[in-house]
């Protein structure tokens, strides 16, 4: 799956991703579709919508964020030098990561069969957003705990 704005040398700006809950920023849609109708190039807006109320909660556990946070800040080389990183189980890691994948939040690359698997991120940054009334397009049932 190619990710807009996965090369970190097109822009010097943070590169935040957007995690949303139940709608996304249709706002931001129409602003992309028009720049595309006037022959330029969107900026780009990287954005995930969650409508479960789990996955944002995979999202948001602090193994999960601890992973996140050092897939963008070191950058390893692979699933194993990633667990090291983090002082934790490669089995564990690797699930973790494959949660993430999962979600479309990292993607893994590889230089071929039997090479290492590397974990990627192509943002800096997360942004959650969590609206709380209905009013914002989430159904009342869809938040409970």
């Amino acid at each position: 799956m190619t990710n807009p704005g996965t090369d970190p040398e097109e822009t010097t700006e943070n590169r935040i991703m957007h995690i949303r809950f139940a709608t996304g920023n249709a706002d931001r849609v129409e602003e992309a579709l028009a720049a595309l109708d006037r022959g330029d190039e969107p900026v780009p807006y990287l954005e995930r919508v969650y409508r479960d109320v789990d996955n944002l909660h995979r999202v948001t556990r602090p193994k999960n964020l601890e992973l996140l946070r050092v897939l963008a800040s070191e950058q390893p080389e692979s699933i194993r030098e990633t667990a090291r990183l983090v002082d934790r189980d490669v089995r564990q890691v690797h699930r973790n990561l494959e949660e993430l994948e999962e979600l479309d939040l990292i993607s893994f690359e590889s230089e071929g069969p039997g090479k290492p698997k590397r974990p990627h991120v192509w943002y800096d940054e997360i942004a959650v957003e969590l609206p709380l009334t209905a009013g914002d397009g989430a159904n009342e049932d869809s938040v409970e705990a």
